[in-house]
């Protein structure tokens, strides 16, 4: 969450709200000793900001299921 003043908070406040609105994630506001929180009320669908990766895996995603660490890690703690 990120934290400002509320002198940032007057001089960027409508970036600041899309900010909050665009990403669900809220911003907290110092005056003085006080915090106040501006958040959405409803929740925001974090899965819309991802970015599509068809080509992350390179094969087949099966083929990952069926690998075998035994020959590449030493298990034996003693």
């Amino acid at each position: 969450m990120k934290t400002i003043t509320v002198t940032e908070l007057r001089g960027n406040i409508y970036n600041l709200l899309d900010e909050v609105l665009n990403t669900g994630v809220p911003i907290q506001i110092t005056k003085g000793d006080k915090k106040l929180k501006i958040m959405p009320v409803d929740k925001v669908d974090k899965l819309q900001n991802l970015v599509s990766r068809p080509h992350a895996i390179k094969g087949n995603p099966d083929d990952l299921v069926n690998i075998h660490w035994e020959s590449e890690v030493n298990l034996d703690i003693s």
